[in-house]
Parts: C-alpha cells; structure tokens; sequence
C-alpha cells in the first residue's frame, strides 16, 4: 500500500505538481473517501508561510476549490482539498480547441460566481489563469467548473511576501497595474478572467500586450472574429488597461454577462456537444471505488507503490509547475509549431498543428504549463535631459523705459550666460531702477601684524566701566559688615 501520512492520509499516486508541492491521490482513512493531497517539497520561512496561507483560506462554495484540512509528519506538511477528476480548461481546449460561445459564457459564470465568494472574504487570487480552473467529470452534461491553487493569493491589507520592484503571478496573465507594482485588488483578477474568456473563444492563449497596446491606442476594438457581438462587450469590459473603466466587482460582470447571454443565437441542431472526461485515470493496483482493498491486494500491490514512489521523487526534483492542481500529461509532446507572429484577436488557420477531432479543423496541442512565480518589474524608462544649447543674442535689443546712467551702461549683460536645459527668455517687464548695481566698497586688508591683535580684541568680553563697579563693591562690603555684626547680636 502508499505511505500514510501522520497515521490519516494514505498517499496512493501523484497525480500533479505545483510550484511548492506535489499533488497526490489519496484515501483519507477517516472520512472514507479519496482526497487531493498537496504535499510541501521546500521547507523555507518564506515557502511556509505561503503554505500557512493557503492552507487557512476556507471559503464554501460549490465553484471554489479550497482546502478542507491539513496535517503534519515530522518535516512535512499537507493538506486536502476535493478530488476533481476532470482536468483543467488546459484539458478541455486541448480536446476541442474553440470552445462555443454558450458553452463559455456557462464556464465565465461560474467563474465568476466563484470569484465574487472569494472577493466576499476579502481575498485576492492574483493566479487566474486556465491551469487553475479545474473541471468536474460531468461527460456532456452541464459543466462544473472549480476555481482552485490559492497559492499566492492574498487578503487586501495583509503584508506582502514579495520583494519590492517584483511581481508575482503568471507572465501572460498579468493586469497592467500589476505591471506597475500597483497593489493587488479585485480589479486585476477581473482583467485575468477576461483573457481566460479569450482563451476559451479562441482556442490559444491571448497577447495580453498587444491587447492593452491597442486598447490604449485605438480604444475599444470591435467584437473578433467568432465572437458574438453582446459577449464582447462583456468581455471588453474585462480587458480595460484602466482599472477605473473596468468592471469593479464579478457581480457586476456577472450580471452583465446575463443580459449578454439573452441576446445570443440558440445552438444548432448539428453543434457536437463538449464533453469533459476523467482525466485522472484508474486506481492503481489494490485499491478500488469504496478504498483499499484486501491485504491480499495489498501485498501484490507494494511494487508498484514503490514504483511510484521513486517516480515521485523524480518529478519533485524537476522544476514546478504553474498549477498545483495541473495533471501531468501522458501523452507524447507535438511537434513544435513554426513561430509565427499571432494576431491578437483571431485565431490564424493552420497556425497550430494538432490532432482532429472531428470538427473538421485542426486542434491547436496542448499548451505548456505557464510558470508561477516572482518576476522583476522593469525600470522606470530613463529621461534624457537635452544637452545645453548656446542662446543667441536678440537682433533687437529691448529698448529701456528709462534713459540709462553712465553706470548702467558699463554694467555687465548676464543674459548672454549659457543655461542647462532651459533657454533664456527677456523678462516681459521692464528694468526696476536705471541705476548700477550697489556693491559694497570691500574693506582694507589687514596687515600681518596687526591681525593677531584684532582676533585677541574680539575674543576678550569688556567689563563694567570703574564709576560703576566701585560704588557695587562698597555695597556689597557694607551688606557683608551688617551681616557680622548681625551675628554677634544673637
């Protein structure tokens, strides 16, 4: 049988890995039922106390994936969470590519509905991105969608873990505040879930830059190819650059979103249902729907555990990925497709080589998973300061208000002295006073000798003169004559 873990978890297989732990399949032996394990690999301050985090967040809700409960094993640490079987929106792109656009505004208000439970409690996510949407194995039945990894997430007027001039998250999923080092707020997991509605509609991942740019240049661009008019604009007011023009709240895009759906033409007839397989895969050996098996089974099965076990530590030794959550692939890599510049908005024929499933269109492969982590913002772009340019001396010299004295005209013209940066202008008011400059006349220079006798005379403090020191000092004897004789009279 797997390694039980603090004498509860039972770890069967892993079954993902994420950028601070391993997920694994496990049979929690008290509540009878198979669970999400993620187990920390890195033991550092910083790596726990985003563990800490993550494992505290508890939010109930049927579209949130939060974790349930958590243990410890001398240096290791997990906790649980539901075991979703169907895969991520990486999975379900992969198997169709474009998904329609009914389809995606049921999976956008989940989504939303998720998130606006986990703004409720004050918490940013900060990692919305498809990897960390997962689904249930609902077939062709109505979609279950899961918002999960809250990893980096945060709750507004927390400190940061990050260190300053950086930015956590996922290149390609950033808001452009973010970008910015702004704060992180409700606003910028907005702007992510427009991408991933994107990503949904057209089948690859969007330019996030190319998008703002052309936002930024030309305003709000029309619907794309392939997207109907009433769900761009909802999606449009996802992907506003200015967090101002944005929606503010998921509420609100998701009411919006509503009314969109309305106004949508009805699927035909002919339109294949999308359906959501287990990605998971069977059990392994020794274990079944309702647990462990036998011990019988469980002898047979202790090669394989072990088996597992040093495949485990394989993958734990390689870099982790986006998604604690993220299943790892099985099936053989696709040839890497010829790098062409993609249009921000349409999706370009035959640019993704992929397998067909029966839409008759090629299906773009299955994308790599997206690093999570901290990246360095970029400088502050330079000033260059102009150098200092000669100025030249006006053709027409200003002629004065007042009839100039003979010494203001053997004055010296300051306005023919260089300035840096910034030229010289004539002063638009006329001259105060047509007299010269008063400088004072500099006193005579001292002679050597009688230098030191100067400081020795200003350093000495003069006294009372003597018509006034000797009439204080009689007084004063004649005070201290009464005082004796005062004395003797006692």
């Amino acid at each position: 049988m797997g390694e039980v873990f603090a004498g509860r978890y039972e770890l069967i297989d892993p079954i993902g890995r994420g950028g601070v732990g391993a997920v694994w399949r496990a049979w929690d032996q008290r509540r009878r039922r198979y669970v999400a394990a993620k187990v920390l690999q890195q033991s550092d301050a910083h790596t726990l106390l985003r563990f800490v985090r993550e494992q505290a967040l508890r939010i109930d809700h049927p579209h949130v994936l939060a974790p349930a409960s958590w243990a410890a094993d001398d240096d290791k640490v997990l906790f649980t969470m539901d075991l979703v079987s169907g895969g991520s929106l990486a999975h379900v792109i992969g198997d169709y590519g474009p998904l329609p656009p009914r389809f995606v505004c049921t999976l956008l208000d989940q989504l939303l509905s998720g998130l606006a439970a986990v703004h409720a409690e004050g918490v940013v996510h900060r990692d919305i991105k498809p990897a960390n949407i997962l689904l249930e194995a609902t077939g062709t039945g109505r979609p279950h969608l899961r918002l999960s990894d809250f990893g980096i997430s945060m709750r507004k007027g927390e400190p940061r873990l990050t260190e300053t001039n950086y930015v956590v998250g996922t290149p390609g999923y950033f808001a452009p505040e973010q970008m910015m080092g702004a704060e992180p707020d409700f606003p910028a997991d907005l702007f992510a879930v427009g991408l991933v509605a994107l990503y949904l509609l057209q089948g690859r991942k969007p330019d996030s830059r190319a998008l703002v740019e052309h936002f930024a240049a030309h305003g709000t661009p029309g619907a794309p190819q392939g997207i109907p008019e009433p769900l761009w604009q909802v999606i449009a007011g996802l992907l506003q650059p200015d967090p101002q023009a944005r929606f503010r709240t998921a509420t609100g895009a998701r009411k919006a979103l509503t009314s969109a759906v309305e106004m949508l033409p009805e699927p035909g007839i002919d339109d294949e249902p999308v359906e959501v397989f287990d990605q998971l895969g069977p059990l392994p050996a020794g274990f079944g729907p309702d647990g462990p098996d036998g011990p019988a089974a469980s002898a047979a099965s202790a090669a394989p555990a072990a088996q597992s076990a040093q495949s485990t530590q394989a993958a734990q030794a390689t870099p982790a990925s986006a998604s604690a959550a993220e299943p790892q692939s099985q099936a053989a890599p696709a040839p890497p497709a010829p790098h062409v510049q993609p249009d921000p908005y349409t999706r370009q024929p035959g640019q993704h080589p992929g397998q067909h499933t029966g839409h008759g269109q090629p299906v773009p492969p299955m994308p790599a998973p997206s690093q999570t982590g901290s990246f360095h913002l970029a400088p502050p772009p330079e000033q260059h300061t102009p150098p200092p340019q000669p100025v030249r001396p006006p053709a027409h010299p200003p002629v004065p208000a007042h009839a100039a004295s003979p010494h203001h005209a053997a004055a010296p013209d300051f306005s023919q002295a260089q300035t840096s940066a910034v030229s010289y202008e004539q002063a638009p008011t006329r001259q105060y006073t047509g007299h010269g400059p008063q400088v004072p006349t500099p006193a005579p220079p001292l002679s050597h000798a009688a230098a030191p006798a100067a400081r020795t005379t200003q350093q000495k403090r003069p006294g009372p003169p003597p018509k006034v020191a000797i009439p204080v000092l009689f007084v004063a004897l004649v005070c201290f004559a009464v005082g004796i004789w005062a004395l003797t009279q006692v």
